[in-house]
């Protein structure tokens, strides 16, 4: 008797299906994980669907729209396992800068018929709604990361994942600090490491794209950031990207508003 093979679907809500991609991209490696894994729900690569439940699901993308609130649940509901991946649906993506303005005056600049646009007035991330069983970072995420995610709980064991800054890959990679050296203002010291300091290897401050590390410094970072001259608006800028509704970037930037 054939032994049943574990179920991994992959589901999307708001976002630009970068993530998605990122695991497509994988391409060599997608090979030997097929033989092992049902892959029941990807509509990104195919249209074939296989009911549930699924041994694990990864999750892209935000809650956006009411709907969205029911179909995570159901998700959840039908998962054994559940991995939100990527700034969407760890963060709530881009797309939460609309938390800090009036998503319905926003709405109204841009649609002629704002009244037929169904959409919460926030972008939140999965865990806002469900329980989640890890958060995988990154605008996209790393394929490597991403597999091993997938390999680990597939195998019932812990996944691999660091949890230092993206400064610990400028170390390795032979980076001289941007900050140090030029003054550039940088994210990395407060950033997951995942995408091997890409930006400081071509002498460019880090976005943050992997988003806050839990034991982030912010105040510290902040005030070496006011030291290279950045302005109010400048950190703003900074913080207000992929990851703004992230909790220590949020943060930060409601402790700036309040002590101008």
């Amino acid at each position: 008797m054939t032994a049943r093979r574990p179920t991994l679907a992959v589901w999307k809500f708001a976002s630009c299906d970068g993530c998605q991609l990122s695991l497509l991209d994988c391409e060599d490696e997608l090979l030997p994980l097929a033989g092992t894994v049902e892959i029941a729900h990807f509509l990104e690569a195919s249209s074939a669907v296989v009911n549930g439940p699924y041994d694990l699901s990864l999750v892209e993308g935000s809650i956006t729209v009411p709907s969205d609130i029911e179909r995570i649940s159901q998700v959840r509901a039908a998962s054994r396992r559940l991995v939100t991946i990527g700034a969407c649906a760890t963060a709530g993506g881009i797309q939460a800068l609309r938390n800090f303005a009036d998503a319905p005056e926003m709405a109204a600049v841009v649609y002629a018929r704002p009244d037929y646009v169904r959409t919460l007035s926030t972008s939140t991330p999965i865990s806002a709604h469900v329980p989640v069983d890890l958060e995988l970072r990154g605008c996209p995420v790393d394929k490597g990361q991403l597999l091993e995610v997938i390999s680990a709980f597939l195998a019932e064991r812990r996944p691999d994942i660091p949890s230092y800054s993206v400064c610990v890959e400028c170390k390795q990679r032979g980076n001289v600090c941007v900050m140090v050296r030029d003054g550039v203002p940088c994210l990395g010291p407060v950033t997951h490491a995942g995408c091997g300091a890409l930006c400081p290897a071509y002498a460019r401050g880090c976005y943050g794209c992997f988003g806050p590390m839990d034991s982030a410094n912010m105040p510290s970072l902040l005030a070496t950031f006011r030291a290279c001259g950045v302005g109010d608006d400048g950190i703003e800028r900074m913080l207000h990207t992929y990851n703004a509704w992230a909790e220590p970037f949020r943060s930060a930037l409601d402790d700036e508003v309040d002590s101008r």
